[in-house]
């Protein structure tokens, strides 16, 4: 059975890449913005061995409700043995993932493509 990508939003537009889903976030993540993506975050997150990419290239603001999307995302994944790969290039941004130390749980990539050229082992697992 085949699974329909939920529809795109306006900070959350999902697709398929080489066997992972790719949850491209958009604009201002904050408290609203993380209310519209939390559920369809759950349910990827859901599945067994679900691998997912989230890309944080064209987000332009990130608070801690960003961060917890980030953190519950993980954890999900980590428990339904996945892979979770993150992918920033915003240079606050990634101060912030630096700061808070979800830089070393899930280190930052440069782009979808240097993600998903990363070993299979490699997905956050520290």
């Amino acid at each position: 059975m085949r699974q329909e990508p939920a529809p795109s939003s306006r900070h959350l537009r999902i697709r398929q890449d080489r066997g992972h889903t790719v949850l491209e976030l958009r604009g201002e993540i904050d408290i609203a913005a993380a209310a519209e993506i939390a559920p369809c975050l759950d349910r990827v997150t859901a599945r067994p061995e679900a691998r997912i990419v989230i890309d944080l290239t064209r987000v332009e603001f990130f608070d801690c409700s960003g961060l917890r999307l980030l953190y519950r995302a993980r954890s999900r994944v980590l428990d339904r043995h996945g892979r979770l790969l993150l992918v920033c290039t915003h240079p606050l941004t990634l101060r912030v993932l630096r700061v808070t130390g979800l830089a070393r749980l899930l280190p930052p990539q440069p782009s979808v493509e240097a993600a998903l050229a990363l070993p299979e082992a490699t997905s956050g697992q520290v």
